[in-house]
């Protein structure tokens, strides 16, 4: 097979993608078939595995000379590995890994009582209370089916193999609900706004991008990340949202799966709300006042303006339905 000049193979990372996905789902059927205790012919058995290595060795040609160009062109073997595996591996999938290390992160925060990152001076503000009851509900759901088929299965093998993965998902339950208890929404001592949901999502937003906040309640559609096409990002909690900030010029942020967007308006869900609004506007109304020269005499106290970022009431949109859609 002729190669590029850089030295990286014509089957680039595409191909090998295209390749992994065909040969690991049928890899997969077959061990389960194999536990459940199917009888497969031997010539079937050899074909499978001949095919994996195949793979495997397929991932070697195609990946070895993209390293060996990274590490020429002066990358560390750090570096060139992770240009390798960025190559390989889908920009999704990546990140769902990196959610599920976090999330089990924080579950040892949780554990310590102990919260993520919060600077000195910066206000928490929580907003968990709207799942709280449907995490722990879903949390039961899912120790009475890890007892119900541990029960009910009677093959040694496949019941400990259900065992592990329900037993698993027990833990990614609660590792979800401890990365929101613990990365909380904050306002940081200089009014800059940091929103997060759990591991998932993070945008931290300057104070100087912050026109207005208020307290609004609302119940958008779709999931909990969601991008309107006129620029407004809503973070819900339980299909709501309580507080809407609006912003001097469009902020850029990245969505849990790796996609990037920009918004002009932030809604997001709080707890305390009015708390979290006030915090919002604080910082420009305790701004110092300008020092007076040496042997002049003071100047008045001048009269006390209205902050720059306006502070309205609690009101409720008049799009939104009266309660949270079932």
């Amino acid at each position: 097979m002729r190669r590029p000049a850089d030295g990286s193979s014509t089957t680039g990372p595409g191909g090998l993608r295209v390749a992994m996905w065909a040969v690991l789902p049928g890899e997969l059927a077959l061990v389960v078939c194999l536990v459940a205790g199917v009888r497969i012919p031997g010539a079937v058995l050899l074909a499978a595995e001949a095919l994996v290595v195949g793979m495997v060795a397929l991932e070697a040609y195609v990946m070895w000379p993209l390293y060996a160009a990274r590490r020429r062109a002066g990358d560390t073997r750090r570096e060139a590995g992770l240009a390798v595996v960025r190559a390989a591996v889908p920009v999704a999938l990546r990140r769902l890994i990196v959610h599920e290390f976090r999330a089990l992160h924080s579950l040892g925060l949780w554990s310590a009582r102990r919260r993520h990152r919060i600077p000195e001076g910066a206000r928490p503000f929580s907003y968990t209370e709207p799942q709280t009851g449907i995490m722990w509900a879903f949390l039961f759901v899912s120790v009475v089916e890890t007892v119900v088929l541990a029960l009910v299965i009677p093959w040694p093998l496949v019941h400990a193999i259900v065992l592990v993965v329900d037993v698993y998902g027990i833990v990614i339950v609660l590792a979800l609900h401890a990365a929101a208890v613990t990365r909380p929404h904050l306002v940081e001592a200089d009014g800059s706004l940091r929103l997060r949901y759990g591991a998932l999502f993070d945008l931290r937003v300057p104070a100087d991008a912050i026109a207005s906040a208020r307290v609004e309640r609302r119940f958008p559609d779709g999931g909990p990340v969601r991008v309107d096409e006129d620029g407004t990002l809503d973070l819900a909690v339980g299909s709501q949202t309580t507080v809407t900030v609006e912003l001097t010029g469009p902020v850029e942020f990245v969505r849990p799966l790796g996609r990037r967007g920009s918004a002009r308006t932030l809604r997001f869900h709080a707890d305390d709300p009015r708390a979290a609004v006030a915090a919002l506007a604080a910082p420009r109304r305790a701004a110092p006042p300008a020092p007076t020269p040496e042997g002049a005499a003071p100047a008045p106290a001048p009269r006390l303006k209205a902050p720059s970022r306006s502070l309205t009431p609690e009101r409720t949109a008049p799009s939104s339905p009266p309660a949270p859609p079932a």
